[in-house]
């Protein structure tokens, strides 16, 4: 138990809060970057292809990174994703006249790279804090380090649209270069050596998870994070800028307390789901709650077709999906953690993300691309359909936890 382990307890704290102040620069970026080439002129898929490296390259990162973690320790992974996100802000801090398409594109490239290996580095070190028959602490812990992220994700959302119109777009890169810099210097000194290094050194070849239950999760959840991408990366801001006339601020504080919202809810995913009636989720769960999702993209995407309504449907039906999507993360987040080897944890762990990585790279250049073809209606009748492909996938998923084998 947690309880029991003050030292693990004192590293995954460490561990969380490089991650927490890694996200509030990573949601930031984002919003500064989708508003401000906005703001230049830039079209729907001009600003999509901004993110194609970054997304592109945190599935490489992702495959990866999880087999550099096991060999050289989770700490080195964490920190070397600290300093290339910051050498990224400060190549996005240069003078606009700097900023060519293939230097942001390039940047954006180091951020993916270093937003991944941060990711999977926190992800998989809780593993070290939770023996194998603490499912339910197991949950509630990635439950609470998910949630806290997406909920910092929000304000840094926020944090960005206020940025932009307060200091400017490259003042913005410089002040958060600096925070994490700060950061840096402190996960230098005091996070633990080898932490989540494998026992044995796993070769390059063993990348590719042999575990029937974490490639059938990670087919789910590649279709699960392309739902969500297609309509909320590129197109809902642009939509909300263009058809709703909302200024930076708005548009940014609006998505800020979606993701706010939705990491709530997924701190809450353990009470939502009954785990603490004794069982812990499994198939049955993620089929439901990927059911239920399907239904509300479907019946939003109706209603924006119909035009009724638009700002108030985009608003509740967003709320909604937000509710239903944080269930389904957070379920995902604990069986791939509990699915997971024992030893190395970060190779099934970053082969998982690898596939949310490839689906948020799908969502993100069809966000660009449908929605300046078709409009926002067009975006969330792709997520539907995407959803359904999730729905199917999961009935693969094992029944429930008992019977699974580690797979070493």
């Amino acid at each position: 138990m947690i309880k029991a382990l003050p030292q693990q307890l004192k590293q995954y704290l460490l561990v969380t809060f490089n991650y927490w102040n890694f996200t509030i620069t990573d949601g930031a970026l984002r919003m500064l970057v989708v508003l401000y080439f906005h703001q230049l002129g830039y079209s729907a898929i001009a600003i999509a292809m901004l993110f194609l490296f970054y997304e592109f390259f945190g599935v490489v990162t992702n495959l990866i990174g999880g087999w550099l973690g096991a060999r050289i320790g989770l700490n080195h992974t964490m920190n070397i994703g600290l300093a290339m996100q910051i050498v990224a802000l400060l190549a996005l801090g240069l003078p606009s006249e700097f900023l060519s398409i293939p230097l942001v594109m390039a940047a954006q490239a180091l951020s993916g790279i270093a937003k991944d290996l941060n990711k999977m580095s926190a992800k998989s070190s809780i593993k070290g804090l939770v023996s194998g028959d603490q499912q339910h602490s197991l949950y509630k812990w990635v439950a609470i380090l998910t949630g806290s992220k997406n909920a910092l994700k929000g304000f840094g959302f926020f944090l960005g649209g206020a940025l932009l119109n307060l200091i400017g777009f490259q003042l913005s890169m410089l002040a958060m270069a600096a925070v994490l810099f700060v950061v840096l210097l402190l996960s230098l000194k005091l996070l633990e050596k080898d932490l989540g290094k494998a026992k044995s050194k796993p070769k390059f070849s063993q990348i590719f998870s042999k575990s029937p239950q974490i490639n059938i999760l990670a087919a789910a959840r590649l279709f699960l994070f392309a739902a969500r991408d297609v309509w909320f990366v590129v197109a809902l801001p642009v939509y909300l800028g263009a058809s709703l006339n909302w200024s930076h601020i708005e548009t940014g504080t609006f998505m800020a307390a979606w993701v706010i919202a939705y990491g709530v809810v997924q701190g809450l995913a353990p009470k939502i789901t009954g785990s603490q009636s004794g069982k812990v989720p499994g198939r049955g769960a993620a089929l439901i709650w990927a059911l239920l999702l399907s239904i509300i993209t479907g019946i939003l995407a109706y209603l924006v077709q119909l035009g009724w309504q638009p700002q108030a449907t985009i608003i509740v039906g967003l709320m909604l999906f937000g509710i239903a999507f944080a269930i389904n993360s957070s379920l995902h987040s604990y069986l791939v953690v509990s699915y997971a080897s024992e030893d190395g944890v970060s190779m099934d762990v970053g082969f998982y993300y690898m596939a949310n990585a490839m689906g948020r790279l799908v969502g993100t250049v069809l966000s660009g691309v449908v929605f300046q073809m078709a409009g926002l209606a067009a975006c969330l009748w792709v997520s539907f359909a995407m959803l359904a492909i999730c729905c199917v996938i999961s009935v693969a998923l094992p029944k429930g936890n008992e019977g699974l084998v580690k797979h070493i």
